[in-house]
């Protein structure tokens, strides 16, 4: 997993029952610590599965009351080990502002909001977001590593995706303006931002219907923008998967060129041959001898 998403934190004392806790919360090898990471993940999944009963009207009308007395447990576990693993790393700042730090912090905020926004503890959901650490407690580290590889594609394909993006607003407002100025307000395109959104909507071959242009010019502009639309979708999928294949075949040569020069025969020269081998593939000699 990328060090963005989980950096290492150092304990605030090395003796006591902080750093106790520290090895409990913060490491996942000892049956201790995999124990604590598993409720803590069973509870996540009961709250939001709380969350979603509660936004079922039927449910909400007979058990709504006991969805909320649960959701005030789950908000004060939550918030008491934010707390806690604030006091027990060095520098809790740096932990507040990581990646998993910012989504412990969201996944008990809604509803501390939802006293003064109505509905806002819909947003809990977001609580599911902290099972990505299922990565790291169960060490997948073969998935975490795809995640990373995911990841260092697309920044590096960052360039090619934002001139795109770029393109993409382009046509958006040039077609929107057009579509303004040919079907107007009378046909339902009211201003500039509103073509553009019909604009958007067509180019992404969606067609919700709300704005359809009237005029046979319109029509054949829709239809244009309709066939940009079918070609635009590829261009950004095309862009990532060329970067995943560069990525994997450098990848693959990097381990090939590795494990071919880590051993090669001293009898025949020959270097074909993986990490591990004890003879040559060619002569039979075993490695490491007749230097």
């Amino acid at each position: 997993m990328p060090d963005w998403m989980e950096p290492r934190f150092r304990p605030c004392t090395n003796e006591g029952w902080r750093a106790r806790w520290f090895r409990i919360i913060f490491h996942h090898h000892e049956p201790d610590e995999r124990r604590f990471d598993l409720i803590l993940l069973g509870v996540i999944v009961v709250s939001v599965i709380v969350a979603l009963l509660d936004s079922v009207a039927l449910l909400h009308i007979h058990y709504g009351h006991i969805f909320y007395a649960i959701e005030w447990v789950f908000t004060i576990a939550f918030t008491i080990e934010y707390l806690l693993r604030l006091s027990l790393v060095r520098r809790p700042l740096r932990y507040a502002l990581s990646f998993y730090g910012l989504i412990d912090l969201l996944a008990a905020l809604p509803t501390y909001i939802s006293l003064f926004i109505v509905g806002a503890d819909h947003l809990l959901v977001i609580r599911v977001l902290r099972i990505l650490r299922v990565f790291r407690i169960l060490e997948m580290v073969e998935y975490s590593n795809e995640g990373s590889e995911l990841m260092r594609a697309l920044h590096a394909s960052r360039r090619k995706i934002g001139m795109f993006v770029l393109f993409v607003l382009l046509i958006t407002v040039i077609f929107g303006a057009v579509m303004y100025l040919i079907e107007g307000p009378e046909h339902g395109f009211s201003s500039i931002p509103h073509a553009m959104y019909w604009a958007i909507v067509t180019m992404a071959t969606v067609g919700f219907g709300d704005i359809t242009p009237q005029t046979p010019l319109g029509q054949f502009i829709t239809s244009i923008m309709i066939l940009i639309g079918y070609g635009i979708i590829a261009v950004p999928t095309g862009i990532f998967g060329a970067q995943l294949v560069q990525a994997g075949i450098k990848r693959r040569e990097e381990k090939a060129g590795s494990e071919e020069a880590a051993v090669s025969c001293g009898r025949c020269g020959e270097g074909h041959h993986f990490a591990g081998a004890r003879f040559c593939q060619r002569c039979g000699e075993r490695l490491g001898e007749g230097r």
